[in-house]
């Protein structure tokens, strides 16, 4: 008898979160604010919750309270709507937690120097959650990281306060799939992947996204939906590495790399197309491979496929510069002293993000080997690295005439192509973006078949 009042209280808490959800009388709890944190929380705040941002950075907290995004992806009227109406609201009080009825959690994953998972962040922001949990409350995992962390990390944290997840707690995953500067696919058009501790777990959670986002996908267990996240982007970064080895193979035959590409794509089946460049940059496929195989090398096996992607996507930024070195060459100037320009340090093109971005390694190995290097990016007017900071410059057709090289690394939209065409001397092009524009006098090499690239002088 006194089981079956155990069992009928534990469902009476999940079914009461279930009709809070429902009827949205819930208070959704958001840990971290970024580009993740801040579009899931706008989009629950749209679909008529009261949301309670919490972030450490209080300069992000100021701006969004006074109606300021920080966020490329999220308009700063979205923002100033909801602070007005009520269903928003940032804050730096761990405390104010308490009041959510469920909490996500997406605050940043990095990698150590080692290429370790950092679960620093994720850790302080679970402590937070635990500190605040009650009893009713769902906590769900946002933040990309090795398989079995949500049953390692919030399963022992909850049980530590006595809950009992799946019964009068709940913990889920929920891989954040975010795409900065996608026209297309935002968080609301995006299927979201869910798994949970439980079924009851997976049910709430599964409720909670399904009230804002159009497609729920459900799976079994919480180490299913890490693994998918991990999974989507090892295919990327193996991929591209791939690619990014036939532009190496393609160069080495002086054969067009671009013209390769584009004949298979013409297959209409068994061929997906991936485009070569600079190297891999942003917060996901540069590191969430590595989370995948600091798992494996935890169980005694070596993820060959990811590091052998890793080693030739880590390579580009040094291929690139060596073509930078041969086209100077060609043109009897030294890399030592020369002046280059480098168009685009955002790790992918129309956003204003330079994380991992291999632009970076670009300009620092010139540097190293004695270039003057300016850079010019339509989204980004300064980068900060270890204390140093690069000014960005206007482009303007003197500043190109004066580069002894202008090297394409960030293909934006919003850049003249033609006239960079018009006006430099020696463009080194590792996106394949001057393809199709008007010829000029400018030498134009790509990042493959060096040996038949010609002039456009005549």
């Amino acid at each position: 008898m006194a089981s079956e009042r155990s069992m009928a209280a534990d469902s009476s808490i999940k079914q009461r979160l279930l009709a809070r959800i429902n009827d949205r009388s819930a208070v959704v709890g958001v840990i971290g604010l970024g580009y993740v944190g801040l579009p899931l929380a706008v989009e629950f705040a749209k679909a008529g919750f009261h949301v309670i941002g919490y972030d450490v950075s209080q300069r992000v907290v100021s701006l969004l309270t006074a109606g300021e995004s920080h966020i490329q992806d999220v308009s700063s009227s979205e923002v100033a709507e909801l602070v007005r109406s009520g269903k928003f609201e940032a804050t730096t009080d761990e405390n104010r937690l308490a009041e959510a009825d469920a909490i996500s959690i997406a605050v940043p994953t990095p990698l150590s120097k080692t290429r370790d998972p950092d679960m620093s962040y994720v850790l302080s922001a679970a402590d937070a959650a635990m500190r605040q949990a009650h009893k009713g409350m769902l906590v769900v995992l946002e933040s990309t990281t090795y398989p079995g962390t949500t049953r390692e990390i919030l399963v022992p944290a909850l049980a530590s306060r006595g809950f009992t997840v799946g019964e009068d707690v709940f913990a889920a995953f929920s891989p954040e799939r975010v795409d900065p500067g996608n026209p297309v696919y935002q968080t609301k058009n995006t299927p979201k992947v869910v798994g949970g501790v439980t079924p009851n777990c997976v049910e709430l959670a599964a409720a909670l996204y399904g009230s804002c986002i159009d497609t729920i996908v459900p799976v079994s267990t919480t180490e299913a939906a890490e693994l998918t996240k991990l999974l989507e982007n090892t295919f990327r970064a193996v991929n591209i590495g791939l690619v990014n080895e036939m532009a190496i193979i393609c160069d080495k035959l002086g054969v067009d790399v671009w013209e390769v590409i584009d004949a298979a794509s013409t297959k209409p089946f068994g061929f997906m197309k991936f485009t070569p460049g600079p190297g891999i940059g942003g917060h996901c496929i540069p590191l969430d491979p590595h989370y995948l195989a600091w798992k494996m090398r935890t169980l005694n096996y070596k993820t060959r496929f990811i590091d052998l992607a890793s080693e030739i996507n880590s390579q580009m930024p040094a291929f690139v510069v060596e073509k930078v070195a041969h086209a100077l060459n060609a043109e009897r100037k030294p890399v030592n002293g020369s002046e280059v320009l480098v168009l685009g340090v955002a790790y992918k093109r129309d956003i204003d993000d330079v994380r991992e971005s291999p632009a970076l390694d670009v300009m620092r190995l010139l540097e190293e080997q004695g270039a003057t290097v300016h850079f010019h990016d339509p989204y980004i007017d300064c980068v900060r690295e270890e204390g140093h900071v690069r000014e960005g410059v206007d482009l303007t057709p003197e500043r190109l005439a004066a580069a002894d090289a202008v090297v394409i690394v960030t293909d934006h939209r919003a850049v003249d192509y033609q006239m960079v065409m018009d006006n430099a001397s020696l463009i080194v092009d590792s996106r394949n973006v001057t393809a199709g524009l008007v010829k000029s006098k400018a030498r134009v090499l790509s990042i493959s078949a060096l040996k038949s690239a010609a002039s456009f002088a005549s």
